[in-house]
């Protein structure tokens, strides 16, 4: 998102200087593939980010095997949006990963030398989240995300999910 946009105050839709329409709301919808929990919230109105729905997003996207919180780079909630346009999608995101604790990434780093868990994860710093998008092809939301070049994107076909982090930008 252009920093800009994140001070200005919006009125039902605002215009861009490149012809793109802003709404004057962001809902995500989530569905948690490891507690069965689902979340549906409008995390940005009016031109701002709203603090009590980054609360509860950091809450749901926390590490569910420890419980340890970490703030989610409202950049990152900016960007699946984004990727969710981008497909003309009002789907679900199923979240496989977001926030992980140092003693998760290290568990799961220890599992398989080829798991594809860096030892310096975006996820350890709320930057990162591996999901699924019902109702799209997880090869197209993987190229979706590439599109957006704003981070990095990972496909995992094994496992049907994409990876997508507000780091720098790169693919795997």
């Amino acid at each position: 998102l252009v920093p800009a946009l994140c001070a200005m105050t919006l009125t039902s839709v605002s215009t861009l200087s490149q012809g793109t329409a802003v709404p004057d709301s962001r809902e995500l919808t989530f569905y948690h593939t490891h507690t069965g929990k689902r979340l549906n919230v409008v995390y940005w109105q009016e031109g701002r980010y709203v603090d009590p729905a980054l609360d509860e997003i950091n809450d749901f996207l926390s590490d569910f095997r420890t419980g340890d919180r970490a703030e989610i780079d409202p950049q990152l909630l900016d960007l699946i949006y984004d990727v969710r346009e981008s497909l003309d999608s009002d789907g679900t995101y199923q979240i496989i990963s977001a926030y992980r604790s140092p003693r998760t990434n290290e568990m799961l780093r220890g599992r398989s030398a080829s798991s594809g868990v860096a030892r310096k994860s975006q996820h350890l710093l709320g930057k990162a989240i591996d999901v699924r998008l019902e109702g799209v092809n997880t090869v197209e939301l993987r190229d979706a995300a590439i599109r957006m070049q704003r981070g990095g994107v990972g496909y995992y076909e094994a496992s049907d999910f994409v990876h997508m982090d507000t780091g720098r930008v790169r693919r795997w």
